[in-house]
């Protein structure tokens, strides 16, 4: 409403009336005043108000990165693998015949490769001959004996790719020596537990109850581990091998009493202590609940909560997330599977190194529900190929994020919880395509808008390589196939992974977010003192 009025240079004396344009604003500013009160005596909601198409997009976010030191430096296979023990129950590991499965492993070492998982708790060594069922590959027919000797059978095949280190006795994690007494050794131990500790090898020792309708409590827990360790010292293969535990699930109040109890006695024999993560406890979930910001940080909480414990015994202690899942009961078909649960992962490894957590051990590598990394006909899913990407380009060094653009200011009794979420590293020294002293942002956007980033300080006028990873196909989030900056992601063949190849990005360039999407971008020639030595 526009009025619009011509008032005269000088006002005429008090007795005259006003000009008749005056009308028009009062009634005007009569109307606003109006407006204002009922606003005031009933609904207090503020008025819509119209704000220009593209504003959000407009907002220019400024990064730069902390190059001279590291503030936290994780292991070397900080992105490690599980498999589980369904792999024995169901038949022979294909680990011995399936080139492509092979060729899938190699592509994420180095790592540790833990075998384990709730089904352990029910597997029990019987000297019988039990014959392998083949799972329509080829391969030879052998015997199982025990499945500690699938374990180092597959051990010994993914020896020869250079990748993985293992075996694990179930939950107790030995790195076992791969020398043929090794697995005489193993059986004769596994006979001896059988019958002395048969609680020792359970994985969740806080639901014991639950599943044995038997209980143990920390500090007996820890007694077992010590006279395991007592036990390991006179035989040559074991005397320097690590022993990893108690692998808690989530730190409730239980867990935590059960954690105090089994630091207490047992905090120096561990080498790193364990747990469990898992997201979403339900069944029932929907391709959204894994954009939800609350859901993303409810690891930070546990993480505090383990530190602050394992920190009162033994500061220092090397943290090792033992196991972690989106969703339970094996996870939701074309949901754990999908692009979308790799918001809840990509966060998961950024969250862990960046809080001080040593290791994360993703369960599972294949064939146990839809929590996997690749499917029951080998496929690799969206997961795989965001794990590869980590692997390829990400470093155990940790760097510190600066930015400028993003802050909001709090309220009281509201937790502000970032949509947009960065994480930066040194660039992976087994990567030769990056000099040493590059840097590797990796960055999860959750919002509906595309977010723009401006490189400052240390990053200014640098050449950037984008590697963007977005859905591929009509499904969406809820697709299990992926694209490299626009490029499909396919195995070449069952023993070659396709090359991964980046988007250059001239110096100076404004980094583009795209709305809900994953990128890594590998900042070069940024000679960062943090990144340049091992």
């Amino acid at each position: 409403m526009r009025v619009l009025c011509a008032f005269p240079e000088a006002m005429p004396s008090s007795s005259s009336r006003p000009p008749a344009c005056l009308a028009p604003v009062a009634l005007f500013l009569a109307l606003l005043l109006h407006l204002f009160l009922s606003s005031q005596a009933g609904d207090r909601r503020p008025l819509p108000v119209d704000r220009a198409p593209g504003l959000k997009e407009k907002t220019l976010i400024l990064l730069d990165v902390s190059t001279k030191n590291p503030v936290r430096t994780v292991h070397e296979n900080f992105l490690s693998l599980q498999l589980d023990p369904s792999i024995i129950h169901d038949g022979w590991l294909d680990f011995l015949s399936s080139k492509r499965l092979v060729t899938l492993a190699r592509g994420l070492s180095p790592a540790f490769l833990r075998f384990g998982g709730k089904r352990t708790d029910f597997l029990q060594f019987q000297n019988l001959r039990n014959p392998a069922k083949s799972r329509g590959g080829p391969g030879p027919d052998y015997y199982l004996k025990n499945y500690e000797d699938d374990i180092v059978r597959s051990d010994v095949a993914l020896d020869k790719q250079k990748g993985c280190k293992i075996a694990q006795h179930p939950d107790v994690m030995l790195e076992l020596q791969r020398e043929k007494a090794a697995q005489m050794h193993l059986v004769l131990l596994k006979e001896q537990f059988s019958n002395t500790y048969s609680n020792l090898i359970l994985t969740e020792p806080n639901n014991y109850r639950t599943m044995h309708g038997r209980a143990v409590n920390g500090s007996q827990l820890g007694k077992d581990y010590i006279q395991l360790k007592s036990l390991l010292q006179p035989i040559r293969i074991y005397s320097r091998a690590s022993l990893y535990g108690p692998n808690i699930g989530r730190p409730r109040k239980n867990v935590i009493a059960l954690l105090d109890g089994f630091m207490k006695v047992a905090g120096s024999t561990v080498d790193a202590v364990t747990w469990q993560h898992c997201y979403i406890d339900g069944r029932v979930v929907k391709v959204m609940d894994f954009l939800k910001t609350r859901l993303l940080d409810t690891l930070s909480d546990q993480i505090r909560k383990i530190q602050k414990v394992v920190n009162t015994y033994t500061p220092g202690k090397k943290i090792w997330l033992e196991g972690v899942v989106t969703t339970s009961a094996g996870g939701t078909n074309n949901l754990s599977d999908s692009y979308a649960a790799g918001f809840l992962w990509l966060n998961t490894l950024g969250m862990l190194a960046n809080q001080g957590i040593d290791v994360v051990i993703r369960h599972s590598f294949f064939d146990h529900g839809f929590n996997h990394l690749v499917d029951q006909n080998f496929n690799p899913l969206p997961d795989y190929w965001l794990s590869l990407l980590y692997k390829r380009l990400i470093g155990p060094k940790v760097l510190a994020v600066h930015v400028a653009g993003l802050q909001r200011k709090p309220r009281p009794g509201r937790v502000i919880r970032d949509k947009l979420r960065i994480y930066a590293h040194c660039t992976s020294h087994h990567n030769h395509n990056y000099v040493r002293g590059s840097i590797t942002l990796f960055i999860i956007n959750l919002h509906r808008s595309r977010k723009k980033i401006k490189l400052a300080g240390t990053l200014r006028d640098k050449l950037v390589h984008q590697y963007l990873l977005q859905p591929h196909g009509q499904e969406g989030l809820k697709s299990k196939a992926v694209q490299l900056n626009g490029q499909p992601l396919v195995m070449v063949d069952d023993g070659t992974l396709p090359e991964l190849k980046p988007r250059p990005l001239r110096a100076g360039r404004t980094l583009v977010i795209p709305p809900v999407t994953m990128g890594f971008y590998v900042v070069k020639n940024v000679n960062a003192l943090a990144c340049r030595y091992r």
